[in-house]
């Protein structure tokens, strides 16, 4: 076999005018797996695959990173055993998923902190993010610099459309497996259960919850308008994904590879959140032709008052520390 040693001595050696190839059969140096929760169609898999195209491209075939999209690996929070592990050297995990290990990492979830996608980016590459990052390193786990986007979640029902915290009063509603929105819906007075998305088109199939509460890009990729009939606009938090890696694996690829990669990574993640934020923006439309009914609350404020009134807001700020609460506070709104 021709090895990249004895291949850079033929080079060197080559008469000028002479171009040595090296064979197309010959296999990466690293061959690393990437899990996601959503299907291929969805930007977040799109857009990670064109990251592992020019990580290929750049690193000549040294580095290869092969997608494993919709679950193929085990829902959140296998594939959050499998990553540490080491089993999986790469998964995009919320933050809210990822809290089960980092507890910290939630706080960009904490309801209605974001007015808007520009400011839920700026903190999250700077301050508020390098601090979350900092957290995440110390449970073994590497995470790239910029978040992936996610998007703001709303609330779909098969019962009722949701125009005032009032509404959510005994809801079953699907949260994902984290503690911060089991407490937020419980604190709007829902009956929220904690199931992976991986499971959630079969709980609203089957009735086990009535509700759930995704970005509209989520509800079409895993075609939840199927099984839902209201899609309320409550632009409750947005969600984004941090794109983490094994820390041990991470190290063990050289450190030309590591730049080559984090870069690629770091310029799909900015592509993927324009393109996530245009589809969260223009998907009412197909959703409407889907079957959902849309609706915007007509009492928003209600939900952030009731959330003050159960003492949500103290409690986290309690729960995730001075510090953290700090570093939210210098781009969220004013939380009580």
């Amino acid at each position: 076999m021709l090895t990249r040693r004895t291949f850079n001595r033929l080079v060197a050696a080559a008469p000028a005018g002479i171009t040595l190839i090296s064979s197309r059969g010959e296999a990466a140096e690293f061959v690393y797996k990437y899990g996601n929760q959503v299907p291929a169609s969805h930007p977040m898999t799109i857009y990670a695959q064109r990251a592992a195209d020019r990580i290929k491209e750049e690193t000549s075939g040294r580095l290869e990173i092969q997608l494993f999209p919709n679950n193929q690996l085990g829902g959140d929070t296998d594939m959050l055993s499998q990553l540490r592990s080491g089993a999986l050297e790469f998964f995009t995990i919320s933050p809210v998923v990822l809290s089960n290990l980092v507890s910290v990492a939630s706080i960009s979830g904490i309801g209605f902190a974001f007015p808007d996608y520009e400011t839920a980016w700026r903190a999250m590459d700077g301050d508020l993010g390098a601090f979350v990052r900092a957290e995440i390193a110390k449970a073994g786990l590497t995470a790239m610099d910029k978040i992936w986007d996610s998007g703001y979640r709303q609330v779909t029902t098969s019962t009722k459309p949701i125009n005032s915290a009032d509404d959510l009063k005994g809801l079953k509603i699907r949260v994902p497996v984290t503690p911060l929105w089991s407490s937020m819906f419980k604190a709007l007075g829902a009956a929220p259960a904690s199931i992976n998305f991986s499971e959630v088109y079969s709980a609203l199939q089957t009735k086990v919850v009535d509700g759930q509460e995704t970005p509209l890009v989520s509800i079409k990729a895993a075609k939840l308008y199927e099984v839902q009939k209201y899609c309320s606009l409550t632009n409750h938090v947005w969600d984004g994904y941090w794109f983490t890696a094994n820390t041990r694996a991470w190290q063990r690829l050289p450190a030309d590879l590591r730049e080559i990669a984090a870069r690629n990574f770091d310029k799909a993640a900015d592509e993927q959140r324009l393109e996530n934020k245009r589809l969260n923006e223009s998907l009412r439309g197909e959703l409407e032709k889907g079957g959902l009914a849309f609706n915007a609350p007509s009492d928003p404020k209600s939900f952030r008052l009731v959330l003050t009134k159960a003492g949500f807001y103290a409690e986290w700020r309690s729960k995730f520390g001075a510090e953290a609460w700090k570093q939210l506070e210098k781009y969220a709104n004013e939380l009580a």
